[in-house]
């Protein structure tokens, strides 16, 4: 094995992507584990390594005594020519065994355009790639990750899903698992077994029922499987578990930096967003355990920098006192800090300049919307004038360089609103020229524009997404409208987000559809030197599904959705309330000026809601 990858190594673009031994990785005695399990992340090396849901798990696992947690990515293309060329099965980094010897394959599912990956490496792992053909002597097969929380287009490949953060419920899982074996108990005993546990689905204990018009009948639970399932969440933060001590990378990854969870949730609303409600309620990490988690992280890996992340980090309480913490132990060492997520109607400049002493970068922004009605449709609840002041304050102080991001195709949007983000950009151009100091460098705008894709388990779940030739139409007018020479202007590709759509919000159809994508060659669809949006339509129509009944249709409100038996704790008539409030353009308050009871608090009421 050594010798051949000796041989075809040299061949694959990045060999360092799949010989593991990185610095901080976790090796065990094999004769002490008792439960091997693969961590396989569905994108290249550096994307799963740049994720820090997998770190956390990872740890997780590894401080569990008996079992020995180990990475997998997917392959590019050339690694994979080589390892099929070869008769190489897929493999774990740590050790180099064939993920298939393995007790329980996991992936971890952010994306839903990752999908035809977990195909493609239960096939290079040497397994069947749908569940009703893998019997009890092979590994078994979970996923989990926000998209998850519609399982359905995937439930005829995975053998359960993990609902919500896995910190808790993984390590049950293993230990049922092991007692299981132990007993010798059957997949299909286990897994019954399994469906008792918070946040566990599995797919294969439901039944779903179809209309004549293709929407969903009933889905009927049996064999006892709940007829809710509930996500899982961390209910102290202070008190889970973070990487201090990890792993690494032997290559450049995409987010080559030390990062910091500040907090889960949001306080905001933002009615778009699925990430916003589904890590309901918001929970935070205090200060003082944020400041020693960076210390010791810093001292172990050596980077340079530290981003401290979150849904919005500038609404942390205690922001600034934490920074001025960080800053004394950073600045010593030539440690920068990253400030993402940040809002235009908190921004402090001030806090910027301080954290930004030892490197300085570019400011961005999300508006979302160009018009103050759109934004109020949408729940942004940031105004025109608190940008406008703070690019202004921004480039008092010396900054040239912002970006600004936008969705095309939201629900209500005019053109008037399209072409009112060129009117917003060209304000932040005239902002500049009025009070920037220095304007010999010149200003850098870069505008991005992408197409609204409608989510599971948000008010605009109900909302049909603007056909490719829509969402294309706009961004023409807003290209036509568009003449600053200092505004640079970006979108994002309309055939993916369609096929996003799709599977976003997709039934167990699905299924068949993704199988035919990945037979007839599909896979490392988030890239696009492999998407083929012909061999997407392609397999709509080989397997008789309609994709505009997925992405185009708007959903009646009193339709059974595929996703309607995931319990992610938001009440669905707060999410119906919300919709309402959309299309009569009114704004709602955040959670820290006025609970709206929208549910989340019932997930845990010893925490209730730290916004």
């Amino acid at each position: 094995m050594d010798k051949i990858m000796e041989r075809i190594l040299p061949r694959v673009q990045k060999p360092a992507r799949y010989t593991g031994g990185e610095y901080g990785q976790t090796v065990k005695e094999l004769s002490a584990v008792k439960t091997r399990f693969a961590f396989c992340f569905p994108d290249t090396y550096e994307i799963g390594m740049s994720n820090l849901g997998m770190r956390i798990l990872y740890g997780v696992l590894n401080e569990m005594e008996g079992v020995w947690c180990e990475r997998v990515f997917a392959p590019w293309g050339d690694m994979e020519d080589q390892l099929r060329k070869n008769g190489i099965p897929l493999y774990t980094l740590e050790s180099g065994d064939p993920v298939r010897d393995f007790d329980i394959v996991a992936f971890s599912l952010g994306y839903e355009m990752a999908y035809t990956n977990v195909l493609n490496m239960l096939d290079l792992a040497g397994l069947p790639i749908r569940a009703e053909d893998r019997g009890d002597g092979f590994p078994l097969v979970i996923a989990g990750g926000t998209s998850c929380l519609n399982p359905e287009p995937l439930a005829a490949f995975i053998d359960l899903f993990l609902l919500g953060e896995g910190e808790e419920s993984l390590p049950e899982l293993v230990k049922i698992y092991e007692d299981s074996r132990l007993s010798g108990e059957t997949r299909e005993s286990f897994l019954k077994k399994a469906a008792k546990i918070e946040g566990i689905y599995v797919p294969s204990l439901y039944e779903v029922s179809y209309n004549g018009d293709g929407t969903i009948k009933s889905i009927t639970p049996k064999d006892g499987a709940p007829k809710k399932i509930r996500k899982r969440i961390i209910k102290n933060l202070d008190a889970a578990f973070f990487p201090d001590k990890t792993i690494i990378p032997s290559t450049e990854i995409v987010h080559d930096r030390e990062v910091l969870e500040l907090f889960r949730g949001c306080i905001r609303g933002c009615r778009f967003c699925q990430a916003g409600y589904v890590y309901r309620p918001v929970r935070r990490r205090s200060p003082e355990v944020l400041a020693e988690h960076a210390r010791a992280s810093l001292d172990y890996s050596g980077y340079e920098e530290m981003t401290l992340s979150s849904l919005s980090t500038s609404d942390y309480r205690g922001l600034r006192p934490l920074c001025d913490d960080l800053l004394a132990h950073c600045e010593a060492r030539s440690v920068s800090l990253s400030l993402p997520s940040l809002r235009a109607d908190n921004f402090s400049v001030e806090l910027m300049e301080r954290v930004q002493k030892v490197r300085r970068t570019g400011l961005t922004f999300a508006p979302e919307a160009g018009s103050q009605r759109l934004r109020d449709v949408i729940n942004k609840n940031v105004r025109e004038e608190d940008l406008l002041n703070t690019c202004g304050i921004a480039f008092e102080g010396g900054w040239n360089t912002i970006k600004l991001y936008f969705m095309l195709g939201l629900p209500t949007e005019t053109d008037e609103d399209v072409t009112a983000i060129n009117d917003l950009v060209n304000k932040v151009v005239h902002v500049w020229h009025q009070r920037a100091k220095n304007k010999a460098r010149g200003l850098r705008i870069t505008v991005s524009t992408s197409c609204f894709v409608p989510k599971p388990h948000t008010p605009f779940q109900w909302e049909a997404q603007v056909t490719r030739e829509e969402y294309m139409r706009r961004v023409a007018l807003l290209r036509s409208v568009m003449r600053s020479k200092s505004v640079t202007y970006n979108w994002h590709d309309a055939d993916t987000s369609y096929i996003e759509a799709c599977l976003s919000r997709g039934d167990r159809k699905m299924g068949d559809v993704l199988e035919k994508v990945w037979r007839t060659g599909g896979k490392l669809d988030a890239w696009s030197e492999y998407f083929s949006m012909e061999r997407w339509l392609n397999a709509f129509i080989s397997c008789g599904v309609s994709p505009e009944f997925y992405a185009f249709r708007e959903r009646g409100e009193d339709e059974v959705f595929p996703w309607s038996h995931i319990d992610v704790g938001v009440e669905p008539e707060f999410f119906l309330y919300q919709r309402h409030e959309a299309y009569n353009e009114r704004v709602t308050p955040d959670c820290r000026a006025a609970c709206l009871n929208c549910g989340a608090l019932s997930l845990c009421p010893e925490v209730g809601c730290d916004a």
